[in-house]
C-alpha cells in the first residue's frame, strides 16, 4: 500500500509528538473525547426517553382527543335536546297562555252569570216578600173576618134553639128568619134549602124532595103541605110556623130526619127552608109525576 507524501508516517508522528507536543494535551484530548462520548450517550438516552415520553404524550393526547370528541358529541346531543326541550317548553307556555286566557274569560263569564243570578234572586226575593206581605195582609183580614164570623155565631147561638119536632125527635138548631138561616149555613152542620112555596096543585122541587102547599091560615100561622119523597106522599097538616116538621127518607138516620121550618105564613104562600143531614141530603129523587110550580122561585141549597 502506498502512502501519500503529505501524510506523515507513524514513526514521524511519534517523533513529532515526542519532540513537539506535550503529553497532557493528548490526555486532555482523550478526556474531551470521553466526555463527548459520555455526553453523546447521555444525549441519546435523554433523546430516547424524550421520544418515549413524547410517544406516551401523543397516546394520551389521542385519548384526550377521543374523549374530547365524545364530550363534543355529548354536548351536541345535549344542545339538540335542549333546543328540542326549549321548543316544547315554548309550545307548552303558549298553550298555558291560551289556557290562562280562556280561564280568565270563563271566570269573567262566571262572575257576570253570578251577578245576574244574584240580581234575579234579589228581585225574586223582593217580589216574594211583597207577595208574602200581601198574603199576610189578606190572611190577617181573613182571620179578622173569621173571628168576626165566630163572634157573630157565638152571638147568634143564643138566638138559635132546638125543639122537639112533630115526630118527637129533637131537632137541629132552628132558624126563625133569613139571617138565622145564614148563620146556620156558616156553621155547616146540615144542608139547607130555602123555599117560597105558593099554593098549587103542582108540586115544587125543594132540594132532594118535592113539596106542594095545600092551604094556609095566616091568622093562626098554620099551614098544610104535602111532601113527596121516595115515591111516597106525606101530608103534614095544620103545622105552625117555627115548628120543625120532620119526615124520613130512604137511607136517613132515625136520629136525623129531614126537617121543614116555615118563617112566615101568608095568604096562599109560605116561606121557610128544608134542612137535611149531610150524609143523605141529596139521596131522594123526585116523584116522576110531580112538576114544579110555574110561579115558584128556584130553591137555594147550601
Amino acid at each position: 500500500m502506498s502512502i501519500s507524501p503529505n501524510i506523515p508516517s507513524p514513526q514521524e508522528s511519534y517523533q513529532y509528538e515526542s519532540s513537539g507536543t506535550p503529553r497532557w494535551i493528548a490526555v486532555l484530548f482523550g478526556v474531551v473525547i470521553a466526555a463527548l462520548a459520555v455526553l453523546g450517550i447521555a444525549g441519546y438516552s435523554t433523546q430516547s426517553r424524550l421520544s418515549q415520553d413524547l410517544a406516551k404524550q401523543q397516546d394520551q393526547n389521542k385519548i384526550l382527543i377521543a374523549q374530547l370528541d365524545q364530550a363534543n358529541s355529548r354536548i351536541a346531543d345535549l344542545k339538540s335536546k335542549m333546543e328540542f326541550t326549549t321548543q316544547k317548553v315554548g309550545l307548552t307556555q303558549s298553550e298555558l297562555a291560551q289556557a290562562k286566557s280562556r280561564a280568565e274569560s270563563i271566570r269573567k263569564e262566571q262572575q257576570a252569570s253570578d251577578q245576574k243570578l244574584t240580581t234575579q234572586l234579589t228581585q225574586a226575593q223582593k217580589e216574594n216578600e211583597e207577595k208574602i206581605g200581601a198574603v199576610a195582609t189578606e190572611v190577617g183580614g181573613a182571620k179578622k173576618d173569621i173571628e168576626a164570623t165566630k163572634t157573630d155565631l157565638e152571638a147568634t147561638k143564643g138566638k138559635l134553639e132546638r125543639s122537639l119536632g112533630d115526630m118527637n125527635v129533637m131537632s137541629g138548631l132552628i132558624a126563625h128568619n133569613r139571617d138565622d138561616l145564614e148563620d146556620l149555613r156558616r156553621r155547616g152542620d146540615r144542608n139547607y134549602y130555602e123555599f117560597s112555596l105558593q099554593k098549587s096543585k103542582n108540586a115544587q122541587r125543594v132540594g132532594p124532595v118535592q113539596m106542594s102547599l095545600n092551604k094556609t091560615d095566616p091568622k093562626k100561622a098554620k099551614y098544610t103541605v104535602t111532601v113527596i119523597a121516595d115515591d111516597k106522599t106525606i101530608e103534614k097538616k095544620d103545622k105552625t110556623s117555627g115548628e120543625p116538621v120532620q119526615f124520613y127518607v130512604k137511607g136517613s138516620s132515625r136520629m136525623a130526619p129531614y126537617e121543614i121550618v116555615v118563617f112566615d105564613v101568608g095568604k096562599n104562600q109560605i116561606t121557610g127552608y128544608l134542612a137535611t143531614p149531610k150524609e143523605g141530603g141529596a139521596a131522594a129523587p123526585p116523584a116522576a109525576a110531580a112538576a114544579p110550580a110555574a110561579t115558584a122561585p128556584p130553591t137555594k141549597p147550601q
